[in-house]
């Protein structure tokens, strides 16, 4: 058995600050360092991290507090907000939000570390002060203190839970690609008008005949459709909507979404409120449905979730419509890629009425228009999507799991409460 021992940080890690170069000198920036900001892991999915929005010069690196971290450094982004994590990919630098920690690697495994962190990151974060906003401090980390195994142990506990990471991300990496492909084949049809004709070619670039419209140019035999006619969009209509302090505290069975419960584009029940029985009932018109598409409309507009599976009951919060196909044209894949197109999101831009809090109106919503084809090149473009979305919907499943799993025998492997013999995954 492995022998654990209570260290500081400051003893097997160097703690970091980072710089900002001025912004009014144009010479500090478009360099080829890469300088990293909390802003950086605000949507960063990966443990790894090669570069920021921006880069700085060797001159802005030299004028500023910034300092070169070597690869495997682990970056804590100590304000605004605590607790985002990564770990360097490459040589960078960071911005004054961080408190970096450079491993010693004769002293600790740096994938450990990242994960020791990563475990206690709601103690860390408790330990923020600050009047504006919370902030820790350099000496605050270095004080940090963790009981932790010898190096060989260290680094065992990192290659298992390494193992689960390495499954997510590269499934992350493979729906990428998938929704990449789905997305340029539906531009290519829908928007390019690049189909292909009766001989296999690109409609448009091969001469096929256009005929205008109200949109402009479409192909002929196509005709412009208003999308209330060919989809169901409801949003909460009846009761005004529970605030989240109002929501049960213990589960009757029936769950409500609001936007802040969409996780990489699938609703998260661990987030997710309670709402009682006769309140799910009220509102049969936006009761769930398996491969109902979800977009916001308040606030943050368009953002999407697609219900690939129901694990409770579920209604949604007043700031979302509920979207389904109820036409023969109209199928389900293509709507979703529809909606994740920058075609539709150019016309909810255009459509968002509010200047404190922006909002689309479910009026404005079924009257966009859009061009359609014939049923046949509609039938052959879901086809070819489902495939692709039925394996990145499995994909995503297969990393919830994952996910699931690594987060409950992380703090047990972390706190020695779990030992490496006793744990066995397969990735």
């Amino acid at each position: 058995m492995s022998e654990w021992k209570e260290l500081k940080i400051e003893e097997f890690c160097e703690v970091v600050g980072g710089g900002t170069p001025s912004t009014k000198e144009d010479s500090y920036y478009g360099g080829d360092i890469s300088w990293i900001t909390p802003r950086d892991l605000t949507n960063h999915k990966n443990r790894f991290i090669s570069r920021g929005e921006r880069n700085i010069t060797e001159l802005g690196l030299k004028n500023s507090s910034a300092r070169i971290l070597p690869k495997n450094s682990i970056l804590l982004t100590s304000r605004a907000p605590i607790g985002y994590l990564a770990i360097a990919e490459n040589e960078v630098c960071t911005n004054q939000g961080f408190k970096s920690l450079i491993v010693d690697a004769a002293k600790a495994d740096y994938n450990f570390v990242y994960y020791l962190i990563k475990s206690n990151v709601e103690i860390i974060k408790g330990l923020g002060t600050g009047t504006t906003f919370a902030e820790i401090s350099g000496s605050v980390v270095k004080g940090l203190k963790f009981t932790i195994p010898d190096l060989h142990t260290q680094t065992a506990i990192a290659e298992i839970l390494s193992s689960l990471d390495d499954k997510i991300e590269l499934n992350n990496k493979i729906n990428q690609e998938l929704e990449n492909l789905a997305q340029t084949l539906f531009k290519q049809w829908f928007i390019d008008f690049e189909f292909p004709n009766e001989n296999g070619k690109p409609y448009k670039s091969s001469g096929g005949e256009m005929v205008e419209s109200e949109l402009g140019e479409i192909p002929k035999g196509w005709e412009v459709e208003r999308l209330g006619d060919h989809l169901y969009i409801k949003g909460r209509i009846g009761w005004k909507g529970l605030k989240k302090t109002e929501y049960l505290k213990e589960s009757e069975g029936y769950s409500i979404v609001n936007g802040s419960d969409f996780l990489n584009e699938q609703i998260d029940y661990n987030t997710c409120g309670w709402i009682p029985k006769n309140r799910y009932e009220d509102s049969p018109e936006i009761q769930l449905k398996q491969n109902d598409i979800l977009i916001t409309k308040d606030g943050t507009i368009g953002k999407l979730a697609f219900v690939n599976k129901l694990e409770h009951p579920t209604s949604v919060a007043s700031g979302i419509f509920v979207v389904r196909a109820n036409s023969k044209n109209v199928s389900t894949y293509f709507c979703w890629s529809f909606f994740k197109s920058s075609y539709f999101q150019n016309l909810v831009k255009s459509r968002i009425d509010g200047s404190v809090i922006p909002h689309l109106y479910q009026k404005d919503f079924v009257e966009m228009f859009i061009p359609l084809p014939s049923s046949t090149l509609l039938e052959e473009f879901e086809s070819q999507a489902k495939s692709i979305f039925e394996l990145v919907f499995k994909n995503k499943e297969e990393s919830k799991a994952l996910s699931k799993l690594r987060d409950t025998i992380l703090p047990k492997l972390i706190s020695g409460e779990l030992e490496v013999s006793q744990t066995q995954i397969t990735a």
